[in-house]
Formats: C-alpha cells, sequence, structure tokens
C-alpha cells in the first residue's frame, strides 16, 4: 500500500483542512510532513468551525491515527492551547496523536529572532507570521536546534538555557525591544502537554504500517508557491511544501508514494508581500474577500485576491506531479458577470507561460473571460447540478492541465463538497 499526498498548489489556504477532514474516513492514518503553527487548516462542521496549526487534520475522527512527522517545527505552547481547544478529553486526544521524537521545537528565542529579523528588513518585509518558523528551521540546517525527543532528557532544562543565551546574543545586534517572559509564557506547560503523547521514531512506525497495508494519507501545509526552493523566493516559508518534501519529512521511499491529490482556489489569494501576478485591488478583489472571508486562519490578516493563475498551477502541478485535482471555493465565484483566468504572462511585449525568476519582472497576465452564474450552489451535491457556465470553467482547466478534477467544493462545512 502506498501512501496518498495531499497538498495546496498556490500560496497556500486552499482550503486543505476541509479536504483532508472530508478524505479521512477512507484513509487509517493521517501524518502532517512539514511546516508548523503558521499553517491554519479550517475545519467546519455541526456549525462549528476548528481551526488547526498543528495537528493533522483527520483528529476529529474516531479511531484513525494521526502522526505528527519529522519535518513539521513544533511550538509547545501553541500545541497545548489547539489540544484544549479540540473539545474533545485530552485522554481521547492521546489515542489518536503520535508526535515523531524528531521533529524541531520552536523555542521563545525563535520567536524573537523573527520578529527581530521582519522588522530589520524595513519595507523588504516578507510578511512573516512571526511564529519562528524561520530561525527554528535555520538552528535545524545549521545543526543546532532542539527536537521533540530532547524533552526527555534529564538535561532538558540546561540545553535549553544554553539554547536562549545564543538567541540573546544574536538579539543584541538588533533594535529590538522585548519581553522574556512574554514569549516563554505557556511555553514550558507545552513541554509538559507534550510528555502526556507518544513520541516515537515516526518513520519506523510508518514503514510498518505501510508494510501492514494500511492507508495513510500525507496532509501538507502552505502552498506550493510558499516552497522555499520553488517558490516566490524570498517571499516563501522555509520548508519544501512540494510532494517531494513528503518523504524527508516522513521517512518514507519515493516508491511508496501513491496519488498526488492537489487542492487550488477557484481563484487566487496571497497573505504577505511578494509577487502575484493576478492580484485584484479594487472592488472585484473586495468582493472576493468579502465573499470568500478571505482573512487569514493564523494570523487575521486580510488575504491578498485575484483572479485563477493557470501558469503557476501547471507548475505546481508539473512539479508535484499531481494525479487528481481538487476545486474549492467554487461558491465564492457565485454573483460575478465574468470570471477571468490567467492564460499567460506579457513580459516586454513577448508571451511566455513560464513563471519568471526575477520576482520584479514587468509582468501584466493575459486573461480569458467566462461567463458567470448566479445560481446558489452550496445545496448541491451532484456534479450534474452544477450551472452549465461552471462546467465550462471547470472543464477548460482540465483540458489545459490535463488532470481531472474530481472535487469541487461548494461551501466551507465538510456536507458541501462534490465528488466525481
Amino acid at each position: 500500500m502506498n501512501i496518498d499526498i495531499l497538498l495546496g498548489l498556490q500560496w497556500g489556504d486552499e482550503g486543505k483542512g476541509k479536504i483532508v477532514d472530508a478524505l479521512s474516513p477512507g484513509y487509517d492514518v493521517i501524518a502532517r510532513f512539514q511546516g508548523g503553527p503558521n499553517a491554519g487548516h479550517s475545519i467546519e462542521f455541526n456549525n462549528i468551525k476548528h481551526v488547526l496549526h498543528l495537528i493533522p487534520s483527520g483528529i476529529f475522527h474516531p479511531g484513525k491515527l494521526n502522526i505528527i512527522g519529522n519535518g513539521v517545527v513544533l511550538d509547545p505552547a501553541v500545541f497545548k492551547k489547539e489540544v484544549e481547544e479540540l473539545r474533545l478529553p485530552v485522554s481521547e486526544i492521546t489515542k489518536r496523536l503520535i508526535i515523531s521524537k524528531k521533529a524541531h521545537l520552536i523555542l521563545p528565542g525563535h520567536r524573537m529572532l523573527d520578529a527581530a529579523y521582519e522588522v530589520s528588513k524595513g519595507n523588504l518585509k516578507i510578511g512573516s507570521t512571526l511564529k519562528g518558523i524561520g530561525p527554528a528551521y535555520t538552528d535545524k540546517a545549521g545543526r543546532n536546534g532542539l527536537r521533540v525527543g530532547d524533552i526527555l532528557r534529564k538535561d532538558f532544562q540546561d540545553l535549553y538555557q544554553e539554547h536562549l543565551k545564543n538567541h540573546l546574543l544574536i538579539l543584541r545586534n538588533y533594535n529590538f525591544k522585548y519581553n522574556l517572559s512574554d514569549y516563554e509564557s505557556g511555553w514550558f506547560e507545552g513541554i509538559e502537554m507534550l510528555k502526556k503523547f507518544s513520541l516515537v521514531n515516526s518513520e519506523y512506525l510508518l514503514n510498518d504500517l505501510l508494510s501492514e497495508k494500511k492507508r495513510i494519507l500525507a496532509e501538507g501545509a502552505q502552498g506550493t508557491m510558499l516552497d522555499v526552493d520553488f517558490g516566490s523566493y524570498p517571499f516563501v516559508t522555509s520548508s519544501n511544501t512540494i510532494s517531494a518534501g513528503t518523504c524527508t519529512g516522513l521517512g518514507i521511499s519515493p516508491k511508496q508514494t501513491g496519488e498526488i491529490f492537489g487542492i487550488f482556489k477557484a481563484y487566487c489569494t496571497r497573505v504577505g508581500s511578494g509577487p502575484f501576478p493576478t492580484e485584484l485591488n479594487d472592488e472585484t478583489g473586495e468582493k472576493l474577500r468579502k465573499t470568500g472571508c478571505e482573512f487569514g486562519a493564523t494570523t487575521g490578516r486580510p488575504r491578498r485576491c485575484g483572479w485563477l493563475d493557470l501558469p503557476a498551477l501547471k507548475y505546481a502541478i508539473m512539479i508535484n506531479g499531481v494525479t487528481k485535482l481538487f476545486m474549492t471555493k467554487a461558491d465564492v465565484l457565485t454573483g460575478f458577470n465574468s470570471v477571468k483566468v490567467c492564460i499567460a504572462y506579457n513580459i516586454n511585449g513577448k508571451e511566455t507561460f513560464e513563471i519568471p525568476f526575477d520576482h520584479d519582472a514587468p509582468l501584466q497576465p493575459v486573461y480569458l473571460d467566462f461567463p458567470g452564474w448566479n445560481e446558489n450552489i452550496s445545496a448541491l451535491r451532484n456534479y450534474s447540478e452544477l450551472p452549465g457556465t461552471l462546467k465550462k470553467f471547470i472543464g477548460f482547466i482540465e483540458e489545459q492541465t490535463g488532470i481531472p478534477i474530481t472535487m469541487v467544493s461548494v461551501g466551507p462545512d465538510r456536507k458541501e463538497t462534490i465528488l466525481r
């Protein structure tokens, strides 16, 4: 049995949480392979909205095993708060969730450094979530991090103090005022919460589960266009958000990967700074934002909105080897007289389908117009019931990408999903 992978194909916020939740009944295990509390995976059911940052989105399904993999960076304070907000007994959560000993810890110093680095950039800010993600991955790459398994060591407090000392030395070079107690608040309590869970060498567990023919779904965070290698660098996250990151983030072989599900919105959004070719700084963009409730699940920041970017989508499909596409937020486009799709870029009078290396390139999107629809599609559950104009829109994307769209989300609730 191979491991299926689900990831975002845009700049994050594609609706991965909802889709993982909807797919979870068909899997035995849901495993998160990268990122940290900069992710915000929203799940809505029974008129209650849940936002997960670290815990895999299959946690609400009894009998499903959820794993936080080694590729994740984990903030104990955020983790503790998330556990408490699940509205499930901790004893039940510990049955459903296992954590890799090799996942790196986000230390209070990482959050302070994140804030200091961002302030120092001035107008060149990347739009960091200030959760300490970048500095934590920096320490990991620099072979200077602390991992979840280290909390079981007798000298953990000494190790923590040594890392804090190093972080404070770096902070002396920045004009950044901080109160250490504010950053440490809840962190040590989170360490004690972590000790209640099974901390394991998850790569052994996952490979054993695969040999037992268990169905496993790997859950990614952020999106392909935020990948540290292939995204709009430097306006990216600090991990590999693409399908290849599953192997290093969980400890599995590439030959054990199966279906690769790519999620994309029927339009585009982005949080933070960086290039966004189809961004709409007008009434249309504002309408997309309000109708789609486009505000960051982690930061609350308003998301930048724009039309669907086909060159970027095709690029993400290529990089990830996507086998099936899932479209979300089709309902948000209801009521537009016309819907646009960017089919190419015009740079200095020449059309190209490639994303330019230089994000400052004078790029103009080339659009194709589609007629809109006014029907309320949120109550529909069969593809045949969708408006003809929407089906034409979907058919065009399938034709251009060569990949079938096998799921269409028509609302935030787990029930508001159409399977083809």
